[in-house]
């Protein structure tokens, strides 16, 4: 009697995936422990009022509900949209400006050492004077209207912009320079194709930075002289002890300045595509 045997089946297809629920896990633990401090600081702004702080002192820190009802009828009104148009069209206007200044001429400053040379002296007298230190020199000089604010804001912004040009291109490696120069690059060509992607990533960090501050400038500058803008509403409701409409103020400066910045973290992502991606 013959016994046949079956050769066992062997399966060569494509591997499993790895499990999911735990990939999923994983981003979720992050998730939480990102938005931790901030949730903490939520509940301590609508808590404390609430239940810690006496009736004297809550006039002055309503809890987190009652500003954002203050923000909300704002924005039903439409007083919110025209404060929040008058402030971003001056700090787009500034910001633009100092971008527009302060890339070409960092990149002239970094690359040619007799100019860096040259200005250094003055770079180092500006850039230690603070911007908000000049405003009641802009508004003698320039009036209390536009452009006195839109000045501030382009000399406030220049400065990150600036610096973080010029330390890009100072701090390109040099082998790489070598490597171009070995294998025959023009300096026009050097320039275009090793320097300016290298520098790319700082050059951005200094366009965040002076993102932010061309809010923050413009805050402090809209509380004198201006009849718009969220510097305008903070202080005005200020003034006039509207307490929830200045707490709503300021939260749609530090949503604005989330924005922005978040705005320019993708943009950066998008002209730094050949960077190798840092793993998590």
């Amino acid at each position: 009697m013959t016994t046949t045997l079956e050769a066992p089946t062997v399966h060569t297809g494509p591997a499993a995936p790895p499990p999911k629920p735990r990939r999923f896990a994983g981003k979720l633990t992050r998730a939480v422990h990102a938005s931790a401090a901030v949730v903490l600081f939520v509940l301590l702004w609508e808590l404390v009022p609430r239940f810690v702080l006496d009736e004297g002192t809550r006039t002055f820190l309503p809890p987190l509900s009652e500003d954002l009802q203050a923000l909300w009828d704002l924005a039903l009104d439409g007083e919110l949209a025209d404060h929040l148009l008058a402030s971003v069209g001056r700090s787009a206007a500034g910001f633009a400006i100092a971008v527009a200044v302060a890339v070409p001429l960092g990149l002239l400053i970094g690359w040619y050492r007799p100019v860096a040379r040259f200005l250094q002296p003055l770079l180092e007298l500006a850039r230690n004077t603070a911007a908000l230190a000049l405003l009641p020199v802009f508004t003698l000089l320039l009036g209390i209207g536009e452009l006195s604010k839109v000045t501030l804001v382009v000399y406030a912004c220049v400065w990150p912009v600036l610096l973080n040009t010029i330390a890009g291109v100072n701090t390109v490696d040099p082998l790489l320079v070598k490597a171009a120069r070995s294998l025959g690059l023009s300096s026009p060509r050097l320039f275009r194709k090793v320097i300016l992607p290298s520098a790319v990533p700082t050059v951005f960090t200094g366009i965040r930075m002076a993102a932010s501050y061309s809010i923050l400038v413009l805050v402090a500058a809209e509380m004198v002289g201006a009849k718009a803008g969220l510097g305008y509403l903070i202080n005005t409701s200020q003034v006039n002890f509207q307490i929830q409409q200045m707490y709503a103020g300021i939260i749609a400066v530090s949503v604005l300045g989330v924005l922005v910045n978040a705005g320019f973290v993708v943009l950066e992502r998008r002209f730094s595509t050949w960077r190798p991606k840092e793993k998590a």
